[in-house]
C-alpha cells in the first residue's frame, strides 16, 4: 500500500477530515492533501508525530510490505545529506583550527625574545614562521577542498 493510501486509512479510520488531521499534527490542511494525492512525504518527526498519535508502527509508514517505498528512499536520502553536510562542517572545522594555529606560530614568533647564550649560541624559534605560513596554506586549502567538494556533491545531487 502507497503511503498516500496508508495516511487516507489513518486519517479515516480516526473519522477526522484533512484539517482536524491536520490540527492534530500542527501542519496545514494542504500538507494533508498533498500527502493524500502522493503530491508530497512528510518529514521524520511529523513521521513520529502520527505513529505515536494513532499507535502505527513506523514499519508500516515506510516500508511497504518488505519494500522500499518512496518515503523510505526519502528518508535514506535525507539521512545521507545530513551525514554529507556534518562531515564538510567538521572538516571546514578542521581546516580553520589548522589556520588558528599557523597564526598562533607566527604570533607566538613575533612576540618571543632572541638572545645570544654565555656560550655565544643563538637562541632564536626561526622555525615558527615557516611553519606557521605553510599551516596557514594547508588550513586555506583545507577549507577551499571541501567547499568544493560539497558544492560538486550537491550539484552532482541535483542532476540524479
Amino acid at each position: 500500500m502507497k503511503f498516500s493510501e496508508q495516511i487516507t486509512q489513518i486519517r479515516k479510520r480516526n473519522h477526522l477530515t484533512q484539517q482536524e488531521f491536520a490540527d492534530k499534527l500542527n501542519v496545514t490542511r494542504q500538507a494533508v492533501s498533498n500527502w493524500e494525492n502522493d503530491r508530497n512525504l512528510p518529514d521524520l518527526e511529523i513521521l513520529i508525530a502520527i505513529t505515536h498519535l494513532f499507535n502505527v508502527s513506523l514499519d508500516y509508514l515506510v516500508l511497504e510490505e518488505g519494500t522500499k517505498t518512496k518515503m523510505a528512499t526519502k528518508l535514506i536520502k535525507n539521512t545521507s545529506d545530513n551525514r554529507k553536510a556534518k562531515l564538510n562542517l567538521y572538516t571546514i572545522l578542521i581546516g580553520t583550527f589548522i589556520v588558528i594555529l599557523g597564526l598562533t606560530c607566527i604570533f607566538i614568533k613575533a612576540n618571543s625574545v632572541e638572545y645570544i647564550d654565555h656560550a655565544g649560541f643563538l637562541h632564536e624559534n626561526f622555525y615558527l614562521l615557516p611553519v606557521g605560513f605553510l599551516l596557514i596554506f594547508v588550513g586555506v586549502i583545507v577549507i577551499i577542498v571541501a567547499g568544493l567538494v560539497y558544492l560538486w556533491t550537491i550539484r552532482h545531487d541535483k542532476r540524479k
